[in-house]
């Protein structure tokens, strides 16, 4: 379980394929306080760490992770947003994120007004369903509040502490992101959608 705030950034240093999945060297901070086993949120999506040499760890990304978020598309250089998991006494400072990615989203605008950002998603309009006005939605891993919402997109507004610590400041035009909608209203929609059909 993790919660939407992004503890540090990440650095791509090394990728290596094998037959379908994909092993990611990450250097970053929180290295030096990894365990194997130990679950962190890359881009908003949950994978174990593997192994652990100075201050990098690695992880393994299967094809099933690959195809359904971004992490695919990673390259050597490329920054990810970390999170590890909630402890129990962590403050829910976010909301309630389970490192699932549920879709892979592009952002079609990047608008800088004067000191906070907005930034517009193109989503698929069979998920239109899961945004709702002041909503939460997690995005590469941060937890953030839905602004207008429409058929097949939505915006979030970005403060400049987190343009600045999470690698929402590398989104231009086309980029892909990973999308996790709120577990709660998830289940809302699969429960409406079987009763209809009752």
């Amino acid at each position: 379980m993790f919660t939407g705030i992004v503890e540090s950034l990440g650095k791509v240093i090394h990728i290596e394929d094998h037959q379908t999945n994909r092993d990611i060297t990450i250097e970053s901070k929180i290295a030096e306080e990894a365990y194997i086993d130990q679950s962190i949120a890359h881009n908003g999506v949950c994978l174990t760490v593997v192994a652990i040499k100075d201050n990098t760890y690695k992880v393994t990304a299967i094809k099933e992770t690959l195809e359904r978020s971004n992490l695919g598309e990673l390259q050597v250089g490329d920054m990810v947003n970390l999170e590890r998991a909630v402890i129990g006494s962590t403050r829910m400072d976010g909301h309630m994120v389970q490192g699932h990615v549920d879709d892979v989203a592009t952002c079609s605008t990047v608008e800088d007004v004067d000191g906070s950002w907005y930034f517009t998603f193109k989503i698929d309009p069979t998920q239109a369903a899961m945004v709702v006005d002041k909503g939460s939605v997690c995005i590469n891993g941060v937890s953030l509040t839905v602004v207008e919402p429409s058929a097949d997109s939505f915006r979030v507004a970005i403060i400049p502490y987190t343009f600045e610590h999470t690698n929402f400041r590398f989104f231009r035009k086309g980029s892909l992101v990973n999308i996790e909608w709120d577990i709660i209203g998830k289940y809302v929609v699969r429960y409406m959608n079987l009763t209809q059909k009752q």
